[in-house]
């Protein structure tokens, strides 16, 4: 046997050696990703690019944070609401990241029953999410509210650096619409899925292949990313 057959038999079988087969090991992902869905693929591709523009807000944020001269806001006083008869710091916040948390919980449920095609199930925790959100988005209203009231205007506030007000409705508010819009495609998604729009592979908008649901699972990963920024959001600006 010459030493080109000894090396031929030790290659895995469909694969070329030497160059070719690295080539074919770094092509090899448009044979294993074949049949994911195009939607999946594309909300992948989506959160990359919006993971590129929070980490520029952050960034922006944490730059001018310690470039600034003017005495920076404490957050636990800027954001304490008086109940029973005492100032209680970022329980309003912490009341909202538990929420968002508990939302990612529940919207992970879902998938779970979307891929059992648990028509019910998944609807029920589909509307679950959204009300989740919804709330947060609420309580975020009352905290934006709170801080207008007080006089904090995205050109400056009372409390400090004037450049706390317009990276604090930057970044919050940005984040807000993300939740906000997740929760309308939420009740979308929610309503298609109780007519049975993916199993009958109804015609209209968000309607994936009979039999599946990979819209329920799409909606996951872009619901997953919202709370995982948040959670930035919160450690760097409510935490710092």
């Amino acid at each position: 046997m010459s030493e080109a057959d000894v090396t031929q038999s030790a290659t895995p079988a469909g694969r070329p050696d030497g160059l070719q087969g690295v080539v074919a090991d770094f092509a090899s992902d448009q044979r294993a990703f074949k049949n994911v869905h195009w939607g999946k693929a594309m909300m992948w591709i989506f959160l990359l690019s919006d993971t590129f523009i929070f980490s520029s807000f952050l960034i922006s944020y944490m730059t001018v944070r310690i470039s600034t001269v003017v005495p920076w806001p404490f957050p636990s006083d800027v954001f304490a609401l008086h109940m029973f008869g005492a100032d209680i710091p970022l329980i309003l916040i912490a009341i909202m990241t538990f929420i968002l948390i508990t939302s990612s919980g529940t919207m992970a449920l879902a998938v779970n029953f979307g891929y059992r095609q648990d028509r019910k199930t998944t609807t029920i925790l589909l509307i679950v999410t959204a009300l989740l959100g919804a709330s947060f988005v609420g309580m975020q209203v009352f905290e934006w509210s709170k801080l207008i009231h007080e006089g904090v205007r995205p050109w400056g506030n009372p409390f400090g650096a004037a450049q706390f007000g317009s990276t604090f409705f930057m970044i919050t508010g940005f984040h807000g619409l993300h939740v906000s819009v997740g929760v309308l495609f939420l009740f979308i998604v929610a309503r298609k899925v109780w007519r049975g729009d993916y199993d009958n592979e109804r015609r209209g908008y968000f309607t994936s292949r009979k039999g599946t649901y990979d819209i329920v699972e799409s909606m996951g990963l872009y619901w997953h990313f919202v709370d995982l920024v948040w959670v930035f959001i919160f450690a760097f600006f409510y935490l710092w």
